[in-house]
């Protein structure tokens, strides 16, 4: 059996046929397309025509490769990010980017309209500017107009199932991320809707959740792509770091997991959400997973920092490969330079290579001036990272791992592996890389009935993938540097 999974990241997006033959699953991408912000009269935006655009094409490819035999399809994204739909079903509007600059200073607005930990304490979300809570508030300040007019608020990966299929419905795990969701009660909250003066009647009473079907395609868009208009479009727990850590490969259901990519997503999977002051301070949020779970999680930058230094350094004319700046940070010397990579100063500077030089003077230490020694400084601060937060979550969940699961993109670093394992001291399984896409796909298949849990796809991956193992090495001279790099970032441990 053929599933499609449409997978939709911050700089790209993807169509990969997931097969699965009763005793493994195999991965294959068909389809590939650069996804990338819109800067327009100083906003920034998705191109979400562009968007349908391409997940049109990845359904001609997928009918003219042989693969128009699948049985379902299933689209994951990013989090946050949403449109508003008029009264004719129609979109109000151009998709803001989740880095636009227009919820500058509305959080100091929340704060006295409801209270910052009191909407943790609802929704179980943590106060981030790029919120959907924060950006629903920055448009009725600055475009009240727009507001009024809606009718119904999606989510992105629920607008581009609306667009497959005409039928609007809300996913669980989608809906979850928007700081306006009770992660208890799984409902939009009419307090938090309330007390930030948001429209209660844009909100669906009632989600789908993962497994559950969204609709069939078109009749239009089957014709005109070349497949079977019978095809359901299921919901495949439509937040990206949901689906990919459906795909942990892991036999024990306690597990820590990272989902690195642009951003690094560092927790671990619970009956039930924390939500308590120690988990506010520590920057831990609740977020919904299959099976009514919760993925008890810290937001952490990820290799953003490293893409955007990469990014200056081509515009410089200078073609450097990932792997050619892995191996120069390899070649370096270590542990001269740490920087906190939760500091705002790395959100979205002008220049990346200079947030990090002008960082590092400020804290009194060794300034990186090479490739190398930029790029080793970012690696073992984000192992550092991870380490403070493996520690965190432990002391939060009064449970102790073994393991850390490196999924995504991240897990192909060898470098930044095998410095979490030295950092952590803990033994770090790397695999998949295609972690959101096989999520997915597993998520469709239980839809589909031929695969029952979660538990039961995880067991089908640890047949179907090759992972790497780090064991933790020179953990002596790594909880020295790790004392230095909690004094420059100023935590006490």
């Amino acid at each position: 059996m053929k599933v499609l999974a449409f997978d939709l990241g911050a700089s790209s997006g993807r169509g990969i046929i997931l097969t699965y033959d009763g005793n493994k699953i195999d991965c294959e991408e068909i389809y590939r397309f650069r996804n990338e912000p819109v800067n327009l009269f100083g906003h920034m935006y998705w191109d979400f025509p562009r968007i349908c655009r391409e997940i049109l094409n990845g359904l001609v490819c997928c009918a003219n490769s042989g693969h128009g035999d699948i049985s379902a399809i299933g689209i994951d994204t990013w989090g946050v990010d949403y449109g508003l739909l008029d009264k004719d079903g129609d979109l109000l509007g151009m998709i803001y980017h989740y880095r636009d600059v227009r919820t500058n200073g509305i959080e100091a607005e929340i704060e006295k309209k409801l209270g910052m930990k009191n909407i943790f304490l609802m929704s179980g979300i943590q106060n981030i500017w790029f919120n959907t809570s924060y950006q629903l508030c920055s448009m009725k300040k600055f475009k009240p107009e727009v507001l009024a007019l809606a009718k119904r608020m999606m989510m992105l990966p629920d607008l581009i199932a609306y667009f497959l299929t005409g039928v609007m419905k809300n996913e669980y795990t989608a809906a979850a991320t928007t700081q306006l969701y009770n992660i208890s009660e799984r409902k939009y909250d009419e307090r938090i809707l309330r007390a930030l003066e948001l429209p209660e009647n844009i909100f669906p009473d009632e989600v789908i959740y993962p497994g559950e079907t969204i609709g069939y395609l078109k009749t239009d868009i089957a014709a005109m792509c070349g497949l079977s208009q019978d095809i359901p479009v299921i919901a495949s727990a439509c937040h990206d770091t949901a689906s990919a850590v459906t795909a942990v490969p892991s036999a024990a259901d306690d597990f820590i997991f990272v989902s690195c990519g642009t951003w690094s997503l560092l927790g671990t999977v619970l009956d039930s959400p924390i939500l308590n002051d120690a988990a506010y301070a520590e920057g831990f949020s609740n977020e919904g997973m299959p099976e009514g779970k919760i993925k008890f999680l810290k937001n952490i930058m990820g290799l953003w920092i490293i893409q955007e230094c990469r990014n200056l350094w081509l515009r410089r004319g200078e073609k450097l490969s990932f792997d050619d700046l892995e191996k120069a940070a390899s070649e370096s010397v270590p542990f001269r330079s740490f920087i906190d990579v939760e500091d705002t100063v790395f959100s979205n500077p002008g220049s990346m290579e200079n947030a990090i030089q002008e960082y590092c003077r400020v804290t009194g230490q060794f300034i990186p001036e090479t490739k190398g020694e930029i790029i080793r400084c970012v690696y073992e601060s984000l192992a550092m990272k991870y380490r403070y937060s493996v520690e965190r979550l432990e002391e939060l969940t009064e449970k102790n791992f073994e393991k850390i699961y490196m999924i995504g993109g991240g897990c192909r670093v060898n470098l930044l592996c095998s410095f979490t394992a030295n950092a952590s001291g803990k033994e770090v399984i790397s695999g998949p890389a295609e972690a959101t896409a096989l999520g997915n796909g597993i998520n469709q298949f239980i839809g589909l009935g031929v695969i029952h849990s979660v538990s039961e796809g995880r067991e089908i991956l640890c047949r179907s993938i090759d992972t790497g193992c780090f064991c933790p090495r020179n953990t002596e001279t790594w909880d020295k540097a790790y004392d230095r790099y909690i004094r420059v970032i100023g935590k006490n441990n």
